[in-house]
């Protein structure tokens, strides 16, 4: 079954000094939620997706990785001791069990379902409870980037109209861009993962269009070709480095991160905040 966006996992080492960046470069940024695994989170929801900025704040709670359960914290843990980025991909599903299943049997899942629930507030305060269900998938030759799908049993509860107007006028996220020496050599996990069965090829890469944003996978050259940015690329296979963003005028985020001081360039019709200003991460500003 084909997915789509969900969202991405942005992990950094201070959560309120990310937070702090996210707002100044126009995003509404949601408050402090706490895990009982030890991680904390601030949420950016778009009209499509969200991004989970991260942090590991109480490490004493974090337990290992099981023969087949996935640790967050201990992941995200290991993650920080090396950088900041964005360290998850996650699309969304209708029904977890069943992509575990199909994961398993395409070779790239083989981990216990992960379920959770916390309580939640809308904007005007009325408290709501939010659940999901988690199934995780892994590309062998990647280490350094982690996949899931995500099932939210009450969406309704967690998509706000409210929590998506951004002073920067970004609506939707476009899409997600991973970078590998060699596209090609993950377009067999690609197509599992994402449930796309006509991947995209080009000089640049391969490209799933999902139902709502793409998930590309670039080689370095292709990504400091088409972006003006150098990617991050720490380690084996896979990394993911970068979010896009749609706007009506790349003009209106622009003169947010020049009001802010915050490094940005235009390049190819794009707008591009580089790894070094975003912790870690490239976010990209383009009309649709």
């Amino acid at each position: 079954m084909p997915h789509g966006l969900d969202h991405i996992v942005h992990a950094v080492r201070d959560l309120d000094a990310a937070a702090e960046f996210y707002a100044r470069a126009g995003f509404t940024v949601g408050a402090r939620n706490r895990h009982a695994w030890g991680t904390h989170n601030r949420i950016v929801q778009l009209k499509n997706a969200y991004i989970e900025i991260l942090t590991v704040a109480e490490p004493e709670k974090i337990v290992p990785h099981g023969v087949r359960s996935f640790s967050f914290g201990a992941y995200h843990r290991d993650f920080l001791a090396v950088r900041e980025g964005l360290s998850m991909l996650i699309l969304n599903s209708s029904n977890a069990i069943e992509d575990a299943r199909s994961f398993e049997a395409s070779g790239i899942g083989g981990f216990a379902m992960f379920d959770f629930a916390r309580d939640g507030a809308k904007p005007d305060g009325t408290p709501v409870r939010l659940a999901f269900s988690l199934a995780f998938a892994r590309d062998a030759t990647s280490p350094n980037v982690r996949f899931a799908v995500c099932q939210h049993h009450f969406p309704e509860n967690f998509w706000d109209p409210a929590f998506q107007t951004h002073a920067n006028g970004a609506g939707a996220m476009s899409g997600v861009a991973l970078v590998a020496e060699n596209p090609t050599d993950h377009h067999i996990f690609l197509k599992a993962f994402t449930g796309v069965s006509d991947l995209h090829s080009s000089s640049i890469g391969i490209k799933a269009r999902t139902e709502n944003g793409d998930v590309e996978i670039m080689e370095p050259v292709s990504f400091r070709d088409q972006f003006g940015a150098s990617p991050d690329v720490n380690g084996e296979g896979m990394t993911l480095n970068a979010l896009r963003f749609e706007v009506a005028d790349i003009t209106q985020p622009e003169t947010l991160l020049r009001r802010y001081g915050i490094a940005s360039q235009r390049h190819v019709g794009r707008l591009v905040v580089p790894p070094a200003a975003a912790h870690g991460a490239t976010l990209i500003f383009e009309t649709a």
